[in-house]
C-alpha cells in the first residue's frame, strides 16, 4: 500500500475530483460512512445506544466528522456533535454535511469557548475530526484548547479521522497540542507521520479506509514508498504444499558463532526453522560447536577451522564454507561471528564470489567497514540482503543515518542502488530498499526489541525465506514484518521491558497462525 505525503494526497484528491469527475462530497460521504462502519465492527461493541461525541473542525476533516456522526446516528448511537463554527466559515463540503447532519436532530453545539463545555463529556467514545492531513504548524487559539480538552478525557476511547489533530502528516511530529488517539483511520492512503515516532504512538491502532480513489489516479503519481501490510505478506509468503518434504522447504546454511557469542547462532537457526525452512545447518568454529549443538537440537552443525585459542572463524576455512554453500539454497552470514581479522577476511572473500542468495548481518556487515566497494563489485551476482542497524550502516557507508524519515528513505535508497543489494535499515521504523529505488516502511515492532539477539532472529527469518525460494526483496519485506509482529505479540505477553530475543522465536507461531 502506497505511502503519501500531505502534498501528494492533495494532488491525488484534485486529480480524482477535477479529472475523473468524482465530486468532493461523494469522497467525503465514502470516508465518513467507511469510518462509521469500521467503528461498528471493530471499536464500538454495541453501537445501538452507545454514547459518541464527534468533535468537528471547519475544514474537510470536520465534514468527514459530520458524515461519521450521521451514519453512527443511523445505526442507533446516541450522537452529540461539537463543532468549531460558525457554519459560514466552514469549507463548502464541510458546510454541506453540517446541514445534512443538522436535519437528523441530534444535539449539535457550536464551541465558542472550551470553558462553556462540560468539565468532562458524558460520552464513552470521542471522534476527533478537527484537523486532517493538510494541517501543519501548531494549533492556535480555540482549536488548540479543544485538542487539549479532548486529551483530558483519558478514560474515553478516542478515534481520529484521517490524522490525530495537530499531528504533522509528513514528519509524525507536533509543534503544539496533538490529540492522543486510540484508533486512527487514515483516508484513501496511509501517511508517513502515522508510522514515525511520536506519531505512531499518538495514532494508536491504524487502519486505512478506502474512499473511492480510482487506481488509475494513483498510477499517475510517482509513489515509490510502500507500507508493508498484512495482506502483502500473506500474498508473498511461499506456499506449503501438503506433499512437501524437507528439501521442498529449502536448505539454509548459517555461518555464525564465536567464543562468547554462541547464542546468536542458535537464535538465528531457531528463527529459520520457525519461519518454515526445511533444513538448517550452522557452520561455526570447531571449538564452539558443542555449545551451539546443545542450544539448538533441530539444526545440524558443521565444524569449521578456527583461529587457535580464539574461537573465531579462520581464513583457511574459506574453501570449506564455499563447498558447504553449494549444498544449500541460501546462506546467512554474521550472527555472533566476532571481529577477528581472519574472520573478516573470510567473510569478504566468501561474499565476493557468492552464487547463492544470502543475508549478511552484524559483524558480517562490519567486515566491510571501509570496504563497501567490495560489496558493490562482487563477482558472483547472487541476490544479497544486508541488515544493518544505524551504527553498522554508518561504518559500512561512512554516512550517519539522519533523523527525518524522508532523508532516511533517500539515504537507504541511494545505498541499496550503490551496493546492488536489498538494504534493511533496522530502526523505528525499519526500512527496506531495493536497488531499483523502491522503499518499504515496516509498521510492526516496538521498543522492547531494542535488546541483544533480536537482529539474529531477523537474520534467521530472512535467510529462511530466501532458502524457501523467495526473492531478496520479498524475503526482506516479509522477514521484517513477521519479526516485528512477533515482537508485538511478545510485548503484549511479557511487556516491552521484560521481553527478550528468544521470546520472538516463541511467538513466531502466533504470527503465522494469524497470517495463515
Amino acid at each position: 500500500m502506497k505511502l503519501v505525503t500531505a502534498e501528494q494526497m492533495r494532488a491525488i484528491d484534485r486529480e480524482t475530483i477535477e479529472v475523473h469527475g468524482i465530486p468532493g462530497p461523494v469522497l467525503m460521504e465514502n470516508a465518513g460512512r467507511g469510518i462509521a462502519e469500521r467503528l461498528a465492527v471493530a471499536v464500538i461493541p454495541k453501537v445501538r445506544g452507545a454514547k459518541v461525541a464527534v468533535v468537528c473542525g471547519k475544514g474537510n476533516n470536520g465534514g468527514d466528522g459530520f458524515v461519521v456522526a450521521r451514519h453512527l446516528a443511523g445505526m442507533g448511537a446516541q450522537v452529540a456533535v461539537y463543532y468549531l463554527g460558525p457554519p459560514e466559515q466552514m469549507s463548502e463540503d464541510c458546510r454541506l454535511n453540517f446541514e445534512r447532519a443538522k436535519e437528523l436532530g441530534f444535539p449539535m453545539t457550536e464551541v465558542t469557548a472550551v470553558e462553556a463545555l462540560p468539565e468532562t463529556l458524558p460520552d464513552d467514545f470521542i471522534v476527533d475530526a478537527v484537523f486532517g492531513t493538510g494541517f501543519s504548524g501548531a494549533p492556535r487559539g480555540l482549536a488548540g484548547e479543544l485538542i487539549e480538552y479532548i486529551n483530558r478525557h483519558e478514560d474515553r476511547t478516542v478515534i481520529a479521522v484521517d490524522m490525530p489533530s495537530g499531528l504533522n502528516a509528513d514528519t509524525g511530529e507536533g509543534e503544539g497540542a496533538v490529540v492522543q488517539a486510540h484508533y486512527t483511520f487514515p483516508l484513501a492512503l496511509p501517511k508517513y507521520g502515522l508510522y514515525v515516532s511520536p506519531g505512531r504512538e499518538l495514532a494508536g491502532a491504524v487502519a486505512v479506509v478506502p474512499i473511492g480513489v480510482p487506481d488509475e489516479v494513483l498510477a499517475k503519481f510517482d509513489l515509490r514508498s510502500d507500507l508493508i501490510t498484512l495482506g502483502m505478506v500473506r500474498q508473498w509468503l511461499p506456499d506449503r504444499p501438503p506433499d512437501g518434504h524437507k528439501g521442498t522447504f529449502g536448505r539454509l546454511l548459517i555461518v555464525a558463532g564465536s567464543l562468547g557469542m554462541t547464542g546468536a547462532a542458535a537464535l538465528a537457526g531457531t528463527a529459520a526453522y520457525r519461519c518454515g525452512c526445511g533444513l538448517v545447518k550452522i557452520g561455526c568454529p570447531r571449538s564452539v560447536l558443542p555449545i551451539i549443538a546443545a542450544l539448538i537440537a533441530e539444526a545440524t552443525s558443521h565444524p569449521l577451522p578456527d583461529v587457535a585459542k580464539r574461537g573465531a572463524l579462520a581464513l583457511r576455512g574459506l574453501g570449506e564454507v564455499r563447498r558447504l554453500a553449494e549444498d544449500h539454497d541460501a546462506v546467512a552470514v554474521g550472527p555472533g561471528i566476532g571481529r577477528h581479522r581472519e574472520t573478516f577476511e573470510l567473510v569478504r572473500r566468501f561474499t565476493a564470489g557468492l552464487t547463492k542468495p544470502a543475508v549478511i548481518d552484524a559483524d558480517g556487515i562490519n567486515a566491510f567497514a571501509g570496504h563497501a566497494a567490495l560489496l558493490a563489485g562482487r563477482e558472483g551476482g547472487a541476490a544479497l540482503v544486508l541488515t544493518p542497524h544505524p551504527g553498522e550502516f554508518a561504518r559500512l557507508t561512512g554516512e550517519t543515518v539522519p533523523a527525518g524519515i524522508h532523508d532516511r528513505m533517500a539515504l537507504v535508497r541511494k545505498w541499496a542502488k550503490e551496493l546492488r543489494a536489498v538494504l534493511v535499515l533496522k530502526g523505528s521504523p525499519t526500512l527496506v530498499a531495493a536497488p531499483n529505488g523502491s522503499c518499504f516502511l515496516n509498521p510492526t515492532g516496538n521498543e522492547g526489541m531494542a535488546c541483544g539477539g533480536t537482529g539474529d532472529v531477523l537474520t534467521g527469518a530472512i535467510g529462511s525465506f530466501l532458502a524457501q525460494g523467495m526473492g531478496p526483496l520479498s524475503a526482506a519485506v516479509c522477514g521484517v514484518y513477521v519479526h516485528g509482529m512477533a515482537g508485538d505479540f511478545a510485548a503484549d505477553a511479557r511487556t516491552s521491558r521484560a521481553m527478550i530475543a528468544g521470546d520472538l522465536n516463541q511467538y513466531l507461531s502466533e504470527v503465522f497462525g494469524q497470517l495463515e
